[in-house]
């Protein structure tokens, strides 16, 4: 057996360089569901609920594909740190969390509608920020943009000077757990 076409439901260029790297053909359509935040669920659970919204939107006008959905969050202490509003707010989200370790976590969905299957699962990745001061925080914001990544920061951007240390999926903490996924497609396609 092998796999359906395969979906990409996501607009991020991290994701589909990432997805590349598994050697697989796949066409990109950004799905359009909103993300929600519900303080009730865990960082896992609200990660796979989003994943799974993302996939289920585009896989209703493409039902015959295999689409895959991601989402990837920051969590300092349980609390989530989205897409900052501005470099004041990503100046703030560094600063909180400058010489802690924080939690990525990435849902996954993986949605064939026609074939009645999906596989839902989360990657957690923890990152020990360097002790950073205002300086070092400002010449890292030069570098990069970190208004739409969740934390503020770009692990793949100039990353070694932020972080300390990566315990677990260093592609997980880009957006996309590669190895996992590489592992759920050899599965499905079975």
């Amino acid at each position: 057996m092998k796999l359906p076409p395969l979906i990409l439901a996501s607009a991020s260029p991290r994701r589909a360089e990432l997805l590349r790297q598994l050697q697989t053909d796949f066409q990109i359509v950004p799905s359009d569901a909103a993300e929600i935040i519900d303080e009730q669920l865990s960082p896992q659970e609200l990660c796979q609920l989003n994943a799974h919204r993302k996939a289920r939107a585009v896989a209703k006008t493409i039902p015959d594909a295999l689409v895959l959905g991601a989402d990837t969050l920051v969590f300092l202490d349980g609390e989530i740190m989205g897409k900052p509003r501005d470099v004041a707010d990503a100046r703030r989200m560094l600063a909180q969390l400058q010489g802690r370790t924080h939690q990525v976590v990435t849902g996954v969905s993986l949605i064939h509608l026609r074939g009645h299957r999906e596989r839902l699962f989360a990657v957690s990745t923890d990152v020990t920020f360097r002790p950073l001061d205002e300086r070092q925080i400002s010449d890292y914001l030069s570098k990069i943009n970190p208004l739409d990544k969740a934390g503020a920061y770009g692990i793949q951007e100039h990353g070694d000077l932020i972080a300390s240390e990566i315990s677990g999926s260093f592609s997980n903490v880009v957006g996309l757990p590669v190895e996992r996924v590489g592992e759920e497609l050899a599965v499905w396609a079975k």
